[in-house]
Parts: C-alpha cells; sequence; structure tokens
C-alpha cells in the first residue's frame, strides 16, 4: 500500500513540474495521447521513479556516504538530479515518458518533487495512536 501512494504522490509531484515550462521537464504519454493515457504515464513514470530511487538511489547514496559528510548533504540535491535523469533515460527509450532538457534543470526539477514529496509524506504518514490516560 506504501508502494501505491508513493506512485501517486511521485505521479502528482512529476505532473506539477511538467507544468512549470522553465524546467525543461515533460512528459509524451502514450498514444493517442488522450487524458487518461497522459493519468498511466505519468502513473508509470511515477512507479518507475520510486523504483529507481529505492534500488539505485540507495546504492549511490551509500557508496556517496562520505561526500553527504563533505558537503553537508548538499550532494543529495545531485543524486536526485540523476536519478530523475537516470528515469528520463529510461523511460524516454520506450518512446514514451519523461524527458529532461538539461542535467541541471533535472536537479532543480529533483528538488521541487523532493519538496513535494516531504510535503505529502508528512501529511499521509501513519500516525501513531495515542494512549489514553484515565
Amino acid at each position: 500500500m506504501r508502494f501505491i501512494i508513493r506512485v501517486v504522490v511521485n505521479a502528482f509531484a512529476l505532473w506539477v513540474v511538467t507544468l512549470i515550462p522553465a524546467l525543461q521537464v515533460q512528459i509524451t504519454a502514450f498514444a493517442p495521447g488522450e487524458t487518461l493515457q497522459l493519468v498511466l504515464t505519468l502513473l508509470t513514470v511515477g512507479a518507475i521513479f520510486a523504483l529507481v530511487n529505492t534500488i539505485i538511489g540507495t546504492i549511490v547514496k551509500i557508496v556517496a556516504f562520505p561526500l553527504y559528510i563533505l558537503t553537508l548533504g548538499l550532494i543529495g540535491f545531485i543524486i536526485n538530479g540523476f536519478l530523475l535523469w537516470l528515469t528520463a533515460a529510461i523511460t524516454s527509450g520506450f518512446g514514451w515518458g519523461l524527458t529532461v532538457g538539461s542535467f541541471w534543470w533535472g536537479v532543480v526539477a529533483a528538488i521541487i518533487i523532493s519538496i513535494i514529496n516531504a510535503v505529502f509524506g508528512a501529511v499521509l504518514r501513519p500516525q501513531k495512536k495515542k494512549s489514553r490516560r484515565d
């Protein structure tokens, strides 16, 4: 269930990023490109981004741990941009999916996606039940 929520939040964040034309991030929908195909493409790209972030992102973050310490965590922005760029490379190879204009605009887009994911993660995170004392 958590993965499905993560995919939907990623799809929403990707949609928001594509609405900002200066970022040069676009989604190419499945043929024929109607609204349903756009939503399905966003959900598919969101799932691929979640998988790339979970599998490859974890490995890269472990290997880059000394750089996290050295740069006080700022390398995380570059790594997130790389993961978004990698997702774009994977999905655009199919003829549909995400396209990123340049790596640095991908870094800015990844920062926006991270902010949206953090907000929705805080809102949708299950709350611990508080015990009542009599």
